[in-house]
């Protein structure tokens, strides 16, 4: 038995809804992933945000939670970016935080946020830079996510 013509390539991944580009910078990906589009310290670069996660960091955490989760579910960006800051993620991290643990519900979201992205680091390394870095972590993790919803719109 042969064979004159060779299998047809699968067609390549696509992300649902038309999707955005996770990868927006197009930083280089290594074998263990690629590195933040934005580095923990460039939190200054958007003050905003930076300001509120130093004060109020369950509104920030709650908006980040939110968008993530729209944009992993839904495929597209949240309309609303992020909804009303009083919601019952906002309110539980607020009790955590109150108590000091806010940065355990934090350290989760940092991994899923992770994964989305294909971006290198583990647990240990969430953990403590949820715990010792908030502001700049929350920062980080939204600055990631604003430059996804961004494609959005450049893509025709």
């Amino acid at each position: 038995m042969s064979y004159t013509q060779q299998p047809t390539p699968n067609p390549g991944m696509t992300v649902g809804g038309g999707g955005g580009n996770r990868n927006v910078k197009n930083l280089p990906v290594g074998a263990d992933g690629r590195e933040w589009s934005e580095g923990l310290l460039d939190c200054f670069g958007d003050c905003g945000t930076f300001l509120l996660a130093s004060f109020f960091p369950c509104i920030t955490y709650s908006n980040v939670k939110r968008r993530y989760e729209h944009l992993n579910n839904r495929g597209y960006p949240d309309p609303e970016h992020g909804g009303s800051f009083c919601s019952s993620d906002c309110m539980v991290h607020g009790l955590l935080t109150f108590c000091g643990c806010g940065w355990v519900l934090q350290m989760g979201n940092r991994g899923s946020i992770r994964r989305r992205y294909n971006i290198e680091g583990g647990s240990c390394g969430d953990c403590c830079t949820a715990m010792c870095c908030t502001p700049c972590e929350l920062t980080q993790e939204s600055r990631e996510l604003a430059l996804e919803e961004e494609s959005f719109g450049k893509q025709g």
